[in-house]
């Protein structure tokens, strides 16, 4: 189960902004392109379920991902959530192209999907680019995310922890001491995807 603060940032000033006062802790940033899947009949939508591949700063990595269904409530995210990192991320470009051929990966995720929901085949339903800035502060890892849609483009704060209610009241506090305006996050990056919204 993945836990997460999610705190939504109004637009660019914040974001750089927040990126200047967490810049002492800066470890590194991520270019990710991210592609997701689904069978011809929308097997998986229909069961809340999400299939990404995420490429890392080109094809430095990828990872496979199967995620449940995000819940949302008053800026803390839950879901079930399992990932493997492929092999080769320049070879597994080619799922691109060939999105069936996932179904041929020696892989948990993909042996458990192919049973449990019958899929024979995939389709590609596209993806978007996100920049992540992970730095480190008071202990944890933040992550701030400048997600681009070909409609526009959203800023978040995320961090995963096992305190969730705590470190969210802890950036809260932080970010209102320096007059950076934030929301929490309605809804899941996929979900501003499949729906072209920026909620």
């Amino acid at each position: 189960m993945e836990v997460e603060v999610k705190l939504r940032l109004p637009g660019p000033e914040a974001h750089q902004q927040l990126a200047q006062l967490l810049a002492p802790g800066h470890v590194a940033t991520h270019q990710q392109e991210n592609f997701f899947f689904d069978g011809p009949g929308r097997e998986l939508n229909s069961k809340r379920v999400v299939l990404r591949l995420r490429f890392y700063d080109s094809d430095k990595k990828a990872v496979l991902t199967l995620k449940g269904e995000q819940v949302l409530v008053d800026g803390i995210g839950r879901a079930s959530e399992v990932e493997e990192v492929l092999p080769d991320a320049a070879a597994a470009r080619r799922f691109l192209e060939q999105p069936s051929e996932l179904l041929a990966l020696p892989s948990d995720i993909m042996r458990g999907l192919a049973e449990r929901y019958g899929l024979s085949e995939l389709v590609s339903l596209g993806g978007f680019s996100n920049s992540r800035q992970e730095c480190t502060w008071q202990g944890f890892t933040l992550e701030l995310d400048a997600t681009t849609y070909p409609w526009g483009c959203l800023y978040e704060l995320e961090a995963e922890t096992d305190e969730p209610e705590e470190l969210r009241g802890q950036l809260e506090a932080l970010l209102q001491g320096q007059g950076i305006p934030y929301s929490y996050s309605k809804t899941s990056k996929f979900a501003n995807f499949i729906n072209k919204t920026l909620l």
